[in-house]
């Protein structure tokens, strides 16, 4: 049996990922960390932008997913789900114009990263009972906004495309994410997370894989 929760710490979840899911603000606003890379132009920051975006709410539904999990026994790993939204994603991916096999690396880094902040919820709990969710939340309605998170994700992919093969992928994304990171005022664990789930983002143009593999 479960110690009770004390009720002024019942918010380490819920709050957490609500804040994270509220809307944030126009993408096309100045950014108040540094601006985009030499060469990436306004455009390409807006695209990245709006790709780190929903990675970065997607993130917060990791919180929810480990309260509806946590004292149930259900594993974080869901080889089941994972393939279900890979397969979802390699859909959306060719009827959205964007290439499914880019699609599929980028999404496996954000299920990674979502399973990464769920495990740490999940010890974070087992460490401290007092810190853990007073209440289960429903999985299934998590699941709906994932897939809503999921479809708008795809969209910026496929739009994002030219962006990403740029030499200057890397230093415009940087600014991207870091300007996520402070209006959703991540903490370390969620900035950590949003870091992996962006690792592949950047792909190398024509050029550079030519010159890359001799």
């Amino acid at each position: 049996m479960q110690p009770p929760v004390r009720p002024q710490r019942l918010l380490t979840a819920g709050a957490v990922a609500a804040v994270l899911l509220l809307p944030g603000p126009n993408a096309t606003a100045a950014p108040s960390q540094p601006p985009p890379a030499a060469g990436a132009g306004r455009s390409g920051y807006d695209r990245l932008h709006r790709l780190v975006d929903p990675a970065a709410r997607r993130l917060a539904t990791a919180d929810l997913v480990a309260s509806a999990k946590w004292g149930t026994g259900a594993p974080v790993d869901d080889p089941a789900r994972e393939q279900q939204v890979l397969d979802t994603v390699t859909r959306l991916a060719r009827e959205e114009g964007a290439d499914p096999r880019e699609t599929v690396r980028i999404f496996q880094d954000q299920i990674e990263a979502n399973k990464q902040v769920q495990r740490a919820m999940h010890l974070r709990w087992n460490a401290d009972p007092a810190e853990a969710p007073a209440s289960r939340t429903d999985l299934a309605r998590v699941r709906e906004e994932i897939n809503r998170i999921n479809a708008e994700t795809v969209r910026a992919i496929a739009a994002s495309a030219a962006v990403r093969a740029a030499p200057s992928c890397a230093g415009t994304l940087t600014a991207a994410e870091a300007d996520v990171r402070h209006r959703r005022h991540l903490d370390r664990l969620h900035a950590t997370a949003l870091t992996y789930a962006l690792r592949t983002v950047c792909t190398p143009g024509e050029g550079d894989a030519m010159e890359s593999g001799g």
